[in-house]
């Protein structure tokens, strides 16, 4: 093992030896379009011998002073990243964004419970070698979204803050939510309830007061909840009646949890709109358990598109995650690009970049087989 270690190789001792610049050496590795097929062959047998892995990353980090990946600062816990079919969409069109590009994604996991110590913030994101970040769903004034700020890269907020003055691509929540509801209230029903994800950055589980709900730091679901509201209020459902049930952590066994006790606490409601795909197939789980059919006896409606949600049926809002991550992917690295270019013109052109990006994505509304007239009572 040792008399391997003093055989390795340096990309300057290798260039030596082949007789060939360094430049070609690292061509092998980064630009091999830029060399003859036979000329890479030679010098990746010759390193290979040697145990030479190719161009030191850090010095190639100095020299393009870029670190070749981007941050995703997640507020959920890191597996929501791999079970939550939204999450799992947004995640591939952000992969799709840097396909080619030599960039990888550096996942950052704050967790949904951020209070705490207020120092670790900016330990996590002042530690995160990337280029820039994507922000993805954080409530207003999070702690590690100031500190993402704080670094002074290129930023992206996807979905919330809508209001944070940063780049921003996602879609509009109040609008889209409105066809879901429409639904329910043109087949008939007025005794409604809405089932939603967390509304505010602190815990807080069960019914929401609706005095609380404009105050809702999670700009997202306060969207779709008072877009839904003001669609009932339109069809003379008073919005104060409407029970809303939240739940902090959008994962299944809350999912049942919630819907068991909205059925519990309300059981003449004939209908549930959730805000998410993952509660609305929460609401159909339970009510199954408990000899409800669905639509027959208990309308339901989601949000999201995932693809679970539809191949049963669930009438949904069908929003578009994956071109979501690939439009956050496709303007970060847009930005970082700009943030290498240090001429003057670029330094006047890049504040309005940051003040002026918006991007709306279209959502449809799939009616599906979920809702149907509410049952006599």
């Amino acid at each position: 093992m040792v008399k391997r270690s003093q055989n390795r190789k340096t990309l300057a001792s290798l260039a030596a030896e082949l007789g060939v610049s360094r430049t070609t050496v690292s061509n092998a590795y980064n630009h091999p379009d830029q060399l003859a097929p036979a000329t890479r062959r030679r010098i990746l047998a010759a390193a290979s011998a040697h145990g030479y892995s190719g161009p030191d990353p850090t010095a190639r980090n100095l020299r393009t002073r870029r670190a070749g990946s981007v941050g995703v600062l997640l507020t959920e816990h890191l597996s929501y990243a791999f079970e939550d079919m939204a999450s799992v969409d947004f995640l591939a069109g952000m992969a799709e964004a840097s396909a080619g590009a030599r960039t990888t994604l550096t996942l950052i996991p704050a967790g949904p419970d951020t209070a705490g110590d207020s120092n670790e913030p900016m330990r996590l994101i002042g530690g995160a070698a990337v280029d820039g970040f994507v922000v993805y769903s954080v409530a207003a004034g999070d702690a590690y979204l100031e500190a993402v700020t704080r670094r002074g890269l290129p930023v992206v907020i996807c979905d919330q803050p809508t209001d944070a003055g940063l780049p921003f691509v996602g879609i509009d929540d109040y609008a889209a939510i409105a066809p879901a509801a429409q639904a329910l209230v043109d087949a008939g029903h007025r005794r409604i309830a809405i089932l939603t994800i967390r509304l505010q950055h602190a815990r807080t589980d069960g019914f929401v007061p609706y005095s609380q709900l404009a105050h809702a730091d999670m700009h997202v679901q306060r969207a779709r909840v008072l877009g839904a509201l003001e669609v009932f209020s339109r069809a003379g459902i008073d919005p104060e009646s409407v029970p809303v049930m939240a739940r902090h952590i959008n994962e299944p066994a809350n999912a049942r949890a919630a819907a068991s006790l909205l059925i519990d606490a309300h059981p003449d409601i004939t209908a549930v709109l959730c805000t998410t795909d993952s509660m609305a197939l929460g609401v159909i789980a339970e009510a199954a358990e408990r000899g409800l059919r669905v639509p027959e006896d208990l309308s339901v409606t989601g949000f999201d598109g995932i693809a679970p949600a539809l191949n049963i049926g669930l009438s949904t809002v069908i929003q578009p995650n994956k071109a979501k991550g690939a439009a956050a992917g496709h303007l970060l690295a847009q930005l970082i690009d700009d943030a290498l270019d240090d001429t003057p013109q670029h330094s006047t052109n890049h504040g309005a970049v940051l003040s002026s990006t918006r991007r709306l994505l279209p959502t449809r509304f799939s009616p599906g087989a979920s809702v149907s007239a509410p049952r006599a009572q």
